[in-house]
Parts: structure tokens; C-alpha cells; sequence
């Protein structure tokens, strides 16, 4: 009977998956636990590729001097979502092709990079990016960890999950005058913002836009005042750090704030 009970549930899991799949939006699995399993597809990049070095579309700069390393994922139309889902962490496993699959194995990974759909083909046919897919391309040092690089593109398994850094929120300043344009990294917890503002010494709380990926801007006379920064996460968490840059600080500098719990 318990057998019986186990094989209808996972039935069910599955007819969910297939049929729920394409609805997803990286805000709505933001919770304390893992999402689902759902089904994708990955493929791989060769180690000469630049886009480490150049940080994609998420703005992260060099990827390995970011502390992202190679654990990373360039992420396709239906889930990145627009570079808000920047950031955050997912656990890919393969699956199905047992011949490639390295059994018991899985990767977690962090969102930095956006991969272009190609409309030149269909979903189904070279457009690995195009939607409704759900795709990850993945450095080959990440790739080879969960299967045979002959896999090629490989059929797998990913979930939502909380991400865990060490240290605190890092916020590197660029800009000009009265540009103010930050850079927000090293993100703990569900590992993308949705919200950030600013406050210096001599002014209240100013919200900032986003410019792309997790690049926040403002347009406000900060220089020679103590910066405070509050962020919120996709799971509507706030994080106030104050004095998180002195009251000199400059253009290129990174600094580093408090950190979301687990």
C-alpha cells in the first residue's frame, strides 16, 4: 500500500513539473526551503571562452577575482528574468542519460550571465536559449562535475535554492560627479535584489534604479558623507548596513556591508 501511495505521488510530482514548468519566475520560489526539482537542459563553455573574465550580463566583472569562480551559469530568456534573478543559486543535477550522468553528483551554481536566445532556429532545434526553454550554460570545470563533457547538451534537473557566501553584501561604487552607480555582490540567502537604496550623512533614505543585472544608480551629491545602504531580497527580507563606506570614499572602491541569514 505505502508502495502503491509513493508511486502515485511521484506521478503527480512529475505531471506537475512537466505542466508547470514554463509559469516559474525566479521570485516565486524564493522561500526558506529548496524548490522543486524541475526539468532543463544544460550545455557547456570551452575554458578559452572570455566571458569569465568579462562577467556577462550580470555585471559581476572577472568572475574569479569576484569570488564566483567557475560555479556560475549564463541563464536563459524564461529564467533569467531580465537580470533580476542575478545572483541567485541553483543545484543542477543530470539526468536520463546515464551513459554521461555521473551518478550522485550535483553542482550549485550562481547566476551571472544571460544567454541569448537565437531565432534563427527553433527551441527544439539549435535555439538552446530560445523560450520556453529552460537552459543552463554552464563553465565545462562545472559541467564535468555532474557528466562527461559528451553529453554535449544534456538533459538535467534544477532547483531554487538559498545561497550561502562568506563574508558580508559587497557594494562597489563607479559613477561620475553626481553618478552614483553600485555594483551589489557576494548576496547570501536568495541571492538576488529587488530593491536598494542609499543614505548618506546629510540626506534621508534615496531609492536607487536598477541599471542592469545587480548595477543600482542614483543621481544625488554624495561625495565626503558615510554611505548606509538598504537592500530587500527577493523574499521581501531588509538589510540595513550603515556606515558601510567612510566619509572618503572614491570611485572603483568596493566595501562591505552586513550579511542576510540563512
Amino acid at each position: 500500500m505505502l508502495l502503491q501511495l509513493l508511486l502515485t505521488l511521484t506521478l503527480c510530482s512529475t505531471f506537475s513539473l512537466a505542466h508547470s514548468h514554463y509559469n516559474w519566475s525566479p521570485s516565486s520560489s524564493s522561500t526558506a526551503h529548496p524548490s522543486e526539482w524541475r526539468p532543463g537542459r544544460a550545455t557547456y563553455y570551452a575554458p578559452a571562452d572570455p566571458r569569465d573574465v568579462v562577467g556577462g550580463a550580470c555585471g559581476y566583472g572577472d568572475l574569479e577575482r569576484s569570488g564566483y569562480g567557475k560555479s556560475t551559469a549564463g541563464l536563459s530568456t524564461v529564467l533569467f528574468e531580465k537580470g533580476q534573478i542575478c545572483g541567485a543559486c541553483f543545484e543542477v543535477r543530470c539526468v536520463e542519460e546515464l551513459r554521461w550522468c555521473i551518478p550522485g553528483t550535483s553542482i550549485i551554481v550562481t547566476a551571472t550571465n544571460f544567454c541569448a536566445p537565437n531565432y534563427g532556429f527553433e527551441p527544439d532545434g539549435g535555439g538552446h536559449c530560445n523560450p520556453p526553454n529552460a537552459h543552463f550554460v554552464l563553465p565545462i570545470e562545472a559541467f564535468e562535475k555532474i557528466a562527461i563533457w559528451k553529453a554535449s547538451n544534456m538533459p538535467v534537473r534544477y532547483r531554487r535554492i538559498k545561497c550561502r557566501k562568506e563574508g558580508g553584501v559587497r557594494f562597489t561604487i563607479n559613477g561620475a560627479g553626481i553618478f552614483l552607480s553600485v555594483l551589489i555582490s557576494n548576496v547570501a540567502g536568495t541571492g538576488d535584489i529587488v530593491a536598494a537604496k542609499v543614505k548618506g550623512s546629510r540626506t534621508g533614505w534615496l531609492p536607487m534604479g536598477r541599471i542592469w543585472g545587480q548595477n543600482w544608480h542614483i543621481s544625488a551629491d554624495l561625495k565626503n558623507q558615510p554611505l548606509a545602504f538598504e537592500i530587500t531580497s527577493s523574499d521581501g527580507v531588509t538589510l540595513t548596513s550603515y556606515n558601510v563606506a567612510p566619509k572618503i570614499w572614491n570611485f572603483g572602491q568596493t566595501f562591505q556591508g552586513k550579511q542576510f541569514k540563512l
